[in-house]
């Protein structure tokens, strides 16, 4: 993976998702009561304490890459699949989160860019404020979870948290709508999971039943039932479908 689109994944991801979290109870320009300028009276931030900032935003960057972005609905689909071929463990884990993995910085890319480029870097060149980019770089981040979000999870996390009514979609807190946007992703991913395990559930009903009526009881279906599920899988190419399929539905 090159440099620059991991300096723009951490950057982004951070900027866009973390500090509003923390920037929202400091003043403007200013993080945990710290200005990021050297304005007279202003406490400049110290080596040690960036260190321990970065280092919180990367402990907490794997979560957000999970649940934030199309990984979550790519990985529910990819262990359903699994499991619906009844192969195991093959494809592994590690090969199914990194499939899952570039897959989601495929669909993120125009998303990672536009925040990246509409607001860290000119925060960067000091061109804006930091709250100013915040609220820049948070639109896109918002559109693109607001095209998945449904209204009815929205509506739930806006009762919850108690908040007003907004006037519009695009006035919705990221605090209600991260959470609306990842119970979404679930209902998405186990729906089309369910989907997917059918054909091969057929499968497994036709030969269950024809090894119990010619009197096989000792042999487990399934042993029988999964070359037939793979040779099938194979023959219509099915990881170029269901991935194909899949990122549709993300873009």
């Amino acid at each position: 993976m090159p440099w620059i689109l991991v300096k723009q994944v951490v950057a982004v991801f951070v900027f866009a998702v973390l500090f509003p979290a923390i920037a929202s109870a400091a003043k403007p320009d200013s993080l945990l009561g710290i200005s990021f300028g050297n304005t007279a009276g202003s406490k400049a931030e110290s080596v040690p304490l960036q260190i321990v900032l970065l280092l919180t935003a990367l402990t907490v960057l794997p979560a957000i890459v999970m649940c934030l972005t199309p990984f979550l609905r790519i990985t529910i689909v990819l262990h359903f699949l699994r499991q619906a071929l009844g192969t195991q463990t093959v494809p592994s884990n590690q090969i199914l989160i990194g499939l899952a993995l570039f897959l989601t910085l495929l669909v993120m890319r125009p998303v990672v860019d536009e925040i990246y480029q509409t607001g860290w870097e000119p925060m960067e060149q000091g061109k804006i404020s930091t709250q100013q980019a915040l609220d820049v770089a948070a639109k896109p981040l918002r559109r693109f979870l607001l095209r998945f979000a449904r209204e009815k999870d929205i509506q739930l996390f806006v009762d919850i948290s108690h908040s007003p009514a907004p006037a519009t979609p695009h006035d919705l807190s990221l605090t209600v709508l991260i959470p609306a946007y990842i119970i979404s992703e679930l209902r998405a991913g186990f729906q089309i999971g369910a989907v997917l395990y059918l054909p091969f559930l057929i499968i497994d009903l036709v030969v269950a039943s024809i090894t119990l009526s010619i009197g096989m009881v000792q042999l487990p279906p399934v042993m029988v039932s999964a070359p037939f599920k793979i040779l099938l899988f194979v023959l219509i190419d099915g990881w170029n479908l269901t991935i194909g399929s899949l990122v549709k539905t993300l873009t």
